[in-house]
Formats: C-alpha cells, sequence, structure tokens
C-alpha cells in the first residue's frame, strides 16, 4: 500500500512538472512564433510577475500590442518601473506602448528617461542602442550612440555602427562620413570598402567622391583618406585622376614611388597604357638613384609597347622607336639581370614585327648567357625561339625546344605552357590525332587558362575531324593553317583567307569557327562593325553550340571597349549571365556590368 502511495506521489509530481512545462516560456514562444498570440500572451501575463528576461518583455508587450490590451500591459510595465526605475530596457518598452497609442511625445519622454539611465552605466548605451535598433528604431540608436561617443570623448568611437544605422535610414553621406572615422583605426580599411561596395549605388557614387576628395583636402597628410580615393578611382578605371593623388601624396611624405609604382601596374594590366608609361615615367624620374629605378625604366617602354602593338595596323616606325628606347636603357644600365625581361621585348620585336628572326634568336640566346642558372628565364627565351622558328618555317627546331621546356619545367606552369605549344604546332601540321591526345592530358592542368584553352582546341579537333574525314581533316587543315598564319602577324593574308573560307565552307561544321576567328580577326583590324555582324551571326545561328557564350561576351566586352556603348554592353553581359549562368564567363561579365553600373568594386 506505501509502495502505491509513493507512485502515485511521483506521477502527481510529475504531472505538476509537465504542466508547468506545458505553460512555461518555451511554449509561449512556440505560439508566438505562430501567431498565436492570445495563447501566448495568457502565458506571458503570468510568467511577468515572477520576473522577466528582455525576450519576454519585448514579446509580452508586442503580444498586447497585436491584441489591443495595452491598458493591461502598461500596469505590468509600470509595476517592473516602481520596482526598479534603473532599468532602461523596461523604460524603452514602456516608450513602444506609448507609440502604439499614437502619442509620440510621451514615448521620447520615456526614450530620454532609458538614455539617461543607460549612460550612468559604462556599456550601458551601446547595449541600448543595440536594443532600439533590434526594435528597429534606427534613428534613436543613432542619437544613443552620438551620446555615448560623447560621454567616452573618443571621436571615432562607435563609428562602424553608426554607419550601419545611418545607411539602414539611408543617410548616405554621414554613412560615408562615418566609415571614413572607421576606416581610421587599423585594419578596418578592408570592412569600410566592402560596406561602400554594398552600400553605394549609381547615384550615391559622385556623394562618395565628393566626400573622398574633400576629406583628402582638409587631411593632406592623412594616408588612409588617400588611400581610399584612389580605390574608388581604380574601381572606376579613372587611372589619371589616380596617378594625381598618389603623385601628390607620394611627394608630400617621401614614399619613393612604390605606390605609384604599384599603381602603374594596376593601369598596365587594365590596359590603359598611355596612363600606365606617365606613372613609370614619374617613378624612373623622380627616383633614379631608386630601387625601382630599372624595373620602371624598362615597364614604360614596356607600356608604350603595348599601346603600339594594340594598334591596328601597327606602326612598324613605331616599332624601331620602341627598340630604340631598350637600346638606350641597355646602354645605361647594361645587359644584366636587371634588363633581362627588356632583351627578350626586344628580340620579339624584331621577330613578330620587322621580321628580323635571325636577330631576335641573336639576342635571345645572349639573355640566356647572361641569366646563368635562373632556369626559369632561360626556358622562357627556349619557348620564344621556338616561337620564331616556327615563324621561319622550322617546326622541328620549333618542337625541340618546346620538349626541352617540358622536360626542364615538368609538373610546372612552364612545363604546360610548353606542352600547349607543342599540341599546337602539332594542329597547325594537321596531326589532329596527335595534337588531340597532348590537349586531352592538359585539360587536367592546375592553370585554369592552359585548361580551358586546351579543352577548347580538343573539342573543335573532335568535332570537325570525324566520319568523313577526307572533307573534315581538308577543311581543318585549311583552318589550321589560317591560324598559323594569324600566329605569324599575317593578319591581312589571313583575313583575306577567311573570307574565302567562310564562302567555301557556310554550311560546314566549321562555320560557326570560321565566323569566329573572322570576328577577332576583323577586331585586331580595327574593323569593328563588321565584326560584330560575325559575332551576331554566331549568336543567332549557333547560340545554343559551344561559341555562343563566347561570342555574346566578345560582343559586349566590345561595345564596352570599342564602340563605348555602356548601355548596350550591361544589357549584353546581363543576357550572357541569364542564358549562359555556368558559363566560364559569368563572374568576368558580372564584374563588368557591375562595374558600368556603377557599383565600387574590391
Amino acid at each position: 500500500m506505501k509502495k502505491i502511495t509513493g507512485v502515485l506521489i511521483m506521477l502527481l509530481v510529475v504531472g505538476l512538472v509537465n504542466g508547468f512545462a506545458q505553460e512555461g516560456p518555451d511554449l509561449a514562444d512556440e505560439y508566438f512564433k505562430k501567431g498565436e498570440f492570445e495563447k501566448a500572451y495568457t502565458i506571458y501575463q503570468k510568467l511577468m510577475k515572477t520576473g522577466a528576461s528582455k525576450q519576454l518583455i519585448s514579446q509580452y508587450v508586442e503580444s498586447a500590442v497585436k491584441l489591443n490590451k495595452i491598458a493591461d500591459a502598461e500596469k505590468v510595465i509600470r509595476r517592473l518601473i516602481k520596482s526598479d526605475d534603473k532599468n532602461p530596457y523596461v523604460l524603452l518598452q514602456a516608450g513602444v506602448l506609448e507609440e502604439s497609442r499614437n502619442d509620440s511625445a510621451k514615448a521620447d519622454v520615456y526614450f530620454n528617461k532609458a538614455m539617461s539611465v543607460a549612460s550612468s552605466n559604462v556599456n550601458g548605451l551601446p547595449e541600448l542602442a543595440q536594443d532600439f535598433a533590434e526594435k528597429l528604431k534606427a534613428t534613436w540608436a543613432i542619437k544613443v550612440l552620438k551620446k555615448g561617443r560623447e560621454q567616452s570623448r573618443e571621436p571615432l568611437a562607435y563609428a562602424g555602427e553608426l554607419a550601419r544605422l545611418y545607411g539602414a535610414v539611408g543617410q548616405k553621406e554621414n554613412m560615408i562620413d562615418e566609415l571614413l572615422h572607421w576606416g581610421l583605426i587599423p585594419g578596418n580599411r578592408d570592412n569600410v570598402q566592402a560596406m561602400l561596395q554594398d552600400n553605394l549605388k549609381d547615384a550615391d557614387q559622385k556623394m562618395l567622391e565628393t566626400v573622398l576628395y574633400k576629406k583628402v583636402q582638409e587631411n593632406p597628410n592623412e594616408m588612409f583618406y588617400t588611400e581610399m580615393l584612389v580605390w574608388y578611382l581604380t574601381q572606376k578605371k579613372e587611372f589619371y585622376k589616380a596617378f594625381i593623388q598618389e603623385r601628390a601624396l607620394d611627394k608630400r611624405l617621401k614614399l619613393t614611388g612604390v605606390r605609384v609604382y604599384d599603381l602603374g601596374a594596376v593601369a598596365l594590366q587594365n590596359k590603359d597604357y598611355k596612363n600606365a608609361a606617365a606613372m613609370f615615367e614619374y617613378v624612373a624620374k623622380e627616383y633614379p638613384q631608386g630601387q625601382l629605378y630599372a624595373f620602371a625604366r624598362r615597364l614604360v617602354i614596356k607600356a608604350r609597347e603595348e599601346q603600339v602593338k594594340n594598334t591596328y595596323p601597327v606602326d612598324n616606325s613605331e616599332i624601331r622607336k620602341l627598340i630604340a628606347d631598350y637600346q638606350k636603357m641597355f646602354q645605361e644600365l647594361g645587359k644584366n639581370n636587371r634588363t633581362l625581361e627588356a632583351l627578350r621585348s626586344t628580340a620579339n620585336l624584331y621577330a613578330f614585327y620587322l621580321d628580323e628572326k635571325d636577330t631576335a634568336i641573336t639576342i635571345l640566346q645572349l639573355a640566356t648567357e647572361i641569366s646563368k642558372n635562373e632556369k626559369a628565364f632561360i626556358d622562357r627565351c627556349k619557348l620564344d625561339m621556338g616561337d620564331i622558328y616556327l615563324l621561319k618555317g622550322e617546326p622541328w627546331e620549333a618542337t625541340l625546344l618546346y620538349s626541352q621546356v617540358e622536360k626542364s619545367q615538368k609538373e610546372e606552369l612552364l612545363g604546360y605552357e610548353a606542352k600547349l605549344r607543342n599540341a599546337r604546332l602539332h594542329y597547325y601540321k594537321g596531326e589532329f590525332e596527335l595534337s588531340k591526345e597532348v590537349l586531352d592530358i592538359l585539360k587536367q592542368a592546375t592553370s585554369r587558362e592552359i585548361a580551358n584553352d586546351a579543352g577548347a582546341l580538343s573539342l573543335l579537333i573532335m568535332d570537325n575531324t570525324g566520319m568523313d574525314s577526307d572533307s573534315n581533316e581538308t577543311a581543318m587543315k585549311e583552318f589550321a593553317s589560317i591560324e598559323l598564319m594569324l600566329f605569324q602577324n599575317k593578319v591581312d593574308s589571313a583575313a583575306l583567307a577567311l573570307n574565302q573560307m567562310y564562302a567555301k565552307y557556310k554550311d560546314h561544321s566549321l562555320a560557326d569557327n570560321i565566323l569566329w576567328l573572322r570576328a577577332n580577326t576583323l577586331i585586331k583590324q580595327n574593323k569593328i562593325d563588321e565584326a560584330l555582324q560575325d559575332l551576331e551571326k554566331i549568336s543567332a545561328n549557333y547560340g545554343e553550340d559551344v561559341l555562343g557564350d563566347d561570342a555574346l561576351f566578345l560582343t559586349a566586352k566590345t561595345y564596352e571597349e570599342n564602340k563605348q556603348d555602356k548601355p548596350k554592353a550591361m544589357e549584353l553581359y546581363n543576357q550572357l549571365l541569364q542564358k549562359y549562368p555556368g558559363s566560364i564567363f559569368g563572374a568576368d561579365a558580372r564584374k563588368r556590368f557591375r562595374a558600368l553600373r556603377g557599383d565600387t568594386i574590391n
């Protein structure tokens, strides 16, 4: 009997505990999340008598407002204030209740009192600001943090938090100002750039530029502001404006040209050859005894060289001027380890533009003798010499040199490059099966660029050398011979041959490839409208084939860079992202689209 009684008591206790759990905060929260506010409110009302956490108070008040039981909630909140009038969160909730009555004046009284109470605690104000932010009261959160900054006497206090809050209420200029304050704290620059990128759109760009120029003028010795302005201008590809800022900072702080040199490298990479040359020239002129002098001296000529090579038709007299500039540099600096790359450049100018192939090989041989044990440089020269032997029509000499580099640089990027050149050489000679074997190995290469090039050429061979082998191989050999002409810089001859080939093979499986090669050749000839016609033919007739995304991307890029038609380029980049979501050009198209739209990009 005693045992039975004990069991009954235990069951009763368990039942009571379970009943309490059922009426506890977890159940109330569950009702609250589901929007069953009546049930949640009933439990919260009971729980408020036993003590209250922030979450409990918040959800109790919100439930009361939803159910229009504001008077009941006010009694509970007043009781909490009476028992502890130093709790800023309870005062905040009292203000929320007044707001629900549309009494903003009384609400402000409570909010100000909450701020006054919080200011007596070292962490009170930032915590209260967070509470206001969670209630979507960004304007009050800003007031609280500004009071906290004033109280701390730290002019940069809470800059990051204030920037986010200003962004939330659409006060972009104040957001920018606070972000730039925040960036003065070491380690925050990347975060500042990311927030600007995420929050500023096209309409805000001029504002950012104006604020940055003002900051630079007011604080000429503060590098951070100039860094930010240069970053902004670089994203906009306004390299000349960026150069002016870097040059002024360099002179003012005596930075030995390092930052100007780095900016020049970025401009060169972005094909702004004119401004890149100006930057390298500045470094060479201002710091003739500096460590960067020899590099800057070479890159001045290199930037001009790229400009000449990318202006069709290439002016041979300009090529000779470039060679003369390199020769002057050799006279000044000598032919040594510092001028090895300049020797390579000179050799390639002789070979590819002046048709002086033997002179080019002599220069490269000299460069390899000077470099002695610099294996990678020697192998790059061997690749150059292989290319020149291919220009001379001596493929066996070319493949011998490529193979030497393959062996010397096995499993290295240069080795893969040599293997790719050997595969292309087989292709030019019409040895398609042998070429494809090498290309299929290279598709697994560590370099994405080499793997992509190998994959594209392998696919071209596979698609166009098949069952009807005689006619297909004849067409492929013609096509490969034209590609060899282009490699040999015989652009006009290649263009004429492509016209003839397209007329002959308009209905062949190679037709889209012929159009693609002709479009690229026409761009080299600066015949932009004709090139666009060929690219549009590919998009219209072969859009679902392998060159569909290539053609659309090049069309967009041509409208951007050659036609300077921003809206059309944006339309086409967006079209590519929609039509070819898995394209290898997707990331670049997205980046270009955002840059044209005016977003700042990391």
